[in-house]
C-alpha cells in the first residue's frame, strides 16, 4: 500500500516567502555590483595604468578581480559583516550606532567612532552622485561600439535618461520594484551566456582562478603593479548595498543570492572578458560589448541601460534610508519625506536629496564626459566606505564572545588591510579625479557635523535662560491662572525645563489648560522601538505630566499616535478634538563667540529656517497646532 505525503501550506508559504525575498533581493541589492563588468577590464587597461594585455597581465588582472570578490563581499560582508546586525538593520549608520552601544557613553572613543561614521555616511552621499553616473554613461556607451555614427548621442541620451529616473522617483517604487528582480536576473543569466560563450573560445583562462596569477603581477610589475588596484576595486562597488540593505530582505536571501547566481555570473563574465583579450589585445577599447556578436551589441545595450537604471534606483533609494537615519541620529535638519508605499514603509520620497542628488549626476557626466575619466574618480569613496565600515566592525565585535577572538582578529586584519591597500591605490589618482568623491564627502561631512554641533549649541543656550520646573511649578501653584477645557500638548527637547511656549502663553493668554503634558520626543539608537515601549508618561502634580515618545531611527515619528498609548500607561486620555499642541520655532541669530566659526553658525541657521517645521515632522496636525516663535543666539 503506498502513502502519498501530502505538501504542507506553511512550508509552501515559507519557501515563497523565501523565494520572493531572494529575487526582491537580486533586483535590488545586487544592481549596482551586477553593472561592474561593463568598466572594470576597461579601465583596468585604459592609457591611466600603462599596461599591455599580454596573457601574463591579462591573467593576473583577472585573478585579482576574482579574489577581491571572493576576500570583500563573499568573506568581508556576505560571511561576517552581515552577521553583525543592528536589531536586523544594517548599513554604515546602524553600524555606528551599534560601535557607540559597545563603549562607555560619552567617552572619547564613542566621540571619535561617531566621526567616522558621519564620515562613512558622508562618503555614501558621494558614491550616490558617483554610482548612477557611470553605470548609466558606461550602458549607454555600448551605442558606438555598435555604431560609431551614434558617438555623439551619448551625453545627451546619459543625461536624457537620468533625468527621467530622478523625475520618476516621486512615484516610488512600489510598482516597478516588483520588475527589478526578473530583469536582473535576466542580466546575470546573459552575463553568464556572453561570458561562457567566450571561455569556450579559450579556455586557457580559466588559470585565473590560481591566486598564484595575482601575486605573480605583482612580482612582475613591483609597486607600481599596487596602482593597479584601483581598477579591481571597482569590481566590487555596491558592495556595501549587501549590508545596507540586509534589514529590507534578510541575511539568507542576500547571501542565498550571491552564492548561487551573483558571484558565478561575475566570475564567468569577468572570465570571457579576458578569454577575448588573450585571442584578440584590441578588444582593450571595450572588453564588454566587444565580446557580443554583433546581432547582440544593441540588445545588451538595452539590457544594461536598463540594469544600470535598476542599480541606480538602488542607490538614490539607499541615499533616500541614509537621510532619513541621520535625520532620526540628529545629523540632518528634518526635511519633508514622503511614504510611496501603504504596503512596505521603507519606500520613502525625499524631493529635496531627489533633486541635490539629480543635478549633482548630471553635472558629474558633463564634467567627466565618458566612463573611464569617471572610473578614475569613483574608487575612493566605495574603499573609504570599506574602510571605515571594516574599523567600525572591529569596535562593534571585539568584545562579542559569538565570535572567537582567534578567528575574528586575523580576520579584521585582513580586511583593513586589504581595503587600506585598496584607498591607498585609488588617492594615488587624486590629481585624476580622485579628488572629487573626496570633495563631495567633505562637503557633506561638514554639513552633517555644522548641524549636529548647531544644535548642541542651541541647546545649550536654549538651557542657559531656561527656567527648571522644579523652580516654576511651585509659583505657578501659589497663584494659579484660570484654568480652560482641554489639554494642552507641549513639545520641549528639554524634559527638566519649561517649554517657553508654554511661559509664552501663560505670558500673553493668561491661562492654563486643565491638562498639561510635557512632551519630549526622542530618537533611540535601535531600528524600531516596541508598543509596549513608545510612551513613557509621569504625572509631576496638578495635573502636569510629563511624556517622552520614543521611536528608531528607522520609524516615521507619529506623536499622536505615540500618545494614544496614554491610557495604558496610567495618564489622561488625549481626544484628537480637545487636544491642542504648542511648539516654539527659534529664528537662529549668528554671534560672535565660542563655539562655531561665524559662516558654520550662519550655515546652522539656513538649515534650521529651511528644515521641515517639527509639528509637520512628527505629524501633529495643523488644526490643533500653536507656534510661538523665539530668537536664540548661538
Amino acid at each position: 500500500m503506498s502513502t502519498t505525503t501530502l505538501p504542507h501550506p506553511a512550508h509552501d508559504a515559507r519557501r515563497a516567502s523565501f523565494g520572493a525575498m531572494t529575487l526582491g533581493a537580486i533586483g535590488v541589492v545586487f544592481g549596482d555590483i551586477g553593472t561592474s563588468p561593463l568598466y572594470t577590464l576597461k579601465e583596468a587597461f585604459s592609457p591611466h595604468y600603462g599596461l599591455a594585455p599580454d596573457p601574463a597581465t591579462v591573467l593576473g588582472i583577472l585573478s585579482l578581480v576574482f579574489w577581491t570578490l571572493v576576500v570583500v563581499i563573499t568573506v568581508k560582508y556576505v560571511a561576517v559583516i552581515m552577521r553583525v546586525d543592528n536589531h536586523g538593520e544594517g548599513g554604515i549608520m546602524a553600524l555606528t550606532a551599534l560601535a557607540q552601544r559597545a563603549l562607555p557613553k560619552a567617552s572619547c572613543t564613542a566621540y571619535w567612532v561617531g566621526i567616522l561614521g558621519v564620515f562613512g555616511a558622508a562618503l555614501f552621499f558621494g558614491d550616490g552622485v558617483l554610482t548612477p553616473a557611470i553605470s548609466v554613461l558606461s550602458a549607454i556607451e555600448g551605442l558606438q561600439v555598435a555604431t560609431p555614427a551614434f558617438s555623439h548621442w551619448v551625453l545627451p541620451l546619459t543625461v536624457g535618461v537620468l533625468v527621467v529616473l530622478f523625475a520618476t522617483q516621486r512615484f516610488g517604487t512600489d510598482r516597478v520594484g516588483k520588475a527589478f528582480g526578473p530583469v536582473i536576473v535576466v542580466w546575470f543569466l546573459a552575463l553568464a551566456a556572453v561570458g561562457a560563450h567566450n571561455i569556450a573560445g579559450n579556455p586557457d583562462v580559466l588559470r585565473a582562478l590560481n591566486p598564484w596569477w595575482g601575486v605573480r603581477f605583482f612580482l612582475d610589475h613591483g609597486p607600481h603593479g599596487l596602482f593597479i588596484l584601483g581598477a579591481v576595486v571597482l569590481a566590487v562597488t555596491g558592495g556595501e548595498a549587501l549590508y545596507a540593505d540586509m534589514g529590507h530582505f534578510g541575511r539568507r536571501p542576500i547571501q542565498y543570492a550571491w552564492n548561487f547566481l551573483v558571484l558565478p555570473a561575475l566570475t564567468v563574465n569577468y572570465l570571457g572578458q579576458g578569454a577575448l583579450l588573450l585571442r584578440d589585445a584590441r578588444a582593450v577599447a571595450n572588453p564588454f560589448y566587444l565580446g557580443l556578436p554583433e546581432w547582440a551589441q544593441l540588445p545588451m545595450v538595452v539590457l544594461a541601460t536598463a540594469a544600470t537604471v535598476i542599480a541606480s534606483q538602488a542607490v538614490i533609494s539607499g541615499a533616500y534610508s541614509a537621510t532619513k537615519q541621520a535625520i532620526a541620529l540628529g545629523y540632518l535638519p528634518r526635511l519633508d519625506i514622503r511614504h510611496t508605499s501603504h504596503a512596505t514603509i521603507g519606500q520613502i520620497y525625499i524631493p529635496s536629496i531627489n533633486w541635490l542628488l539629480m543635478l549633482g549626476t548630471i553635472g558629474t557626466v558633463l564634467a567627466f564626459g565618458n566612463s573611464t575619466a569617471l572610473a578614475t574618480a569613483y574608487g575612493v569613496s566605495v574603499t573609504g566606505t570599506m574602510l571605515l565600515t571594516s574599523i567600525l566592525l572591529i569596535v562593534a565585535v571585539r568584545n562579542r564572545a559569538s565570535m572567537p577572538r582567534v578567528v575574528f582578529w586575523p580576520l579584521a586584519t585582513l580586511f583593513v588591510l586589504v581595503d587600506v591597500a585598496f584607498l591607498s591605490a585609488n588617492l594615488a589618482k587624486f590629481m585624476d579625479g580622485a579628488w572629487f568623491p573626496l570633495l563631495l564627502g567633505v562637503v557633506v561631512f561638514t554639513l552633517l557635523r555644522t548641524w549636529a554641533r548647531g544644535r548642541q549649541l542651541l541647546t545649550a543656550q536654549i538651557r542657559e535662560d531656561g527656567l527648571t520646573l522644579d523652580a516654576f511649578l511651585p509659583g505657578l501653584m501659589l497663584a494659579p491662572p484660570t484654568r480652560v477645557p482641554g489639554t494642552a500638548v507641549f513639545l520641549t527637547a528639554q524634559p527638566d525645563l519649561v517649554p517657553k511656549a508654554l511661559l509664552h502663553n501663560l505670558k500673553h493668554n493668561k491661562v492654563l489648560h486643565e491638562r498639561n503634558v510635557l512632551l519630549t520626543v526622542e530618537t533611540l539608537a535601535v531600528p524600531h522601538v516596541p508598543p509596549a515601549e513608545r510612551l513613557v508618561l509621569r504625572t509631576i502634580g496638578d495635573d502636569f505630566h510629563q511624556a517622552s515618545v520614543r521611536f528608531g531611527f528607522m520609524e516615521t515619528p507619529d506623536v499622536p499616535l505615540g500618545l494614544m498609548r496614554s491610557c495604558d500607561a496610567g495618564g489622561p486620555v488625549f481626544d484628537p478634538m480637545d487636544t491642542t499642541y504648542f511648539a516654539s520655532r527659534e529664528s537662529i541669530v549668528a554671534a560672535r563667540r565660542t563655539g562655531m566659526p561665524t559662516w558654520r553658525d550662519r550655515v546652522f541657521g539656513f538649515l534650521h529656517r529651511n528644515a521641515t517645521p517639527a509639528t509637520d515632522f512628527f505629524r501633529i496636525p495643523g488644526t490643533r497646532l500653536i507656534e510661538l516663535g523665539s530668537r536664540v543666539e548661538i
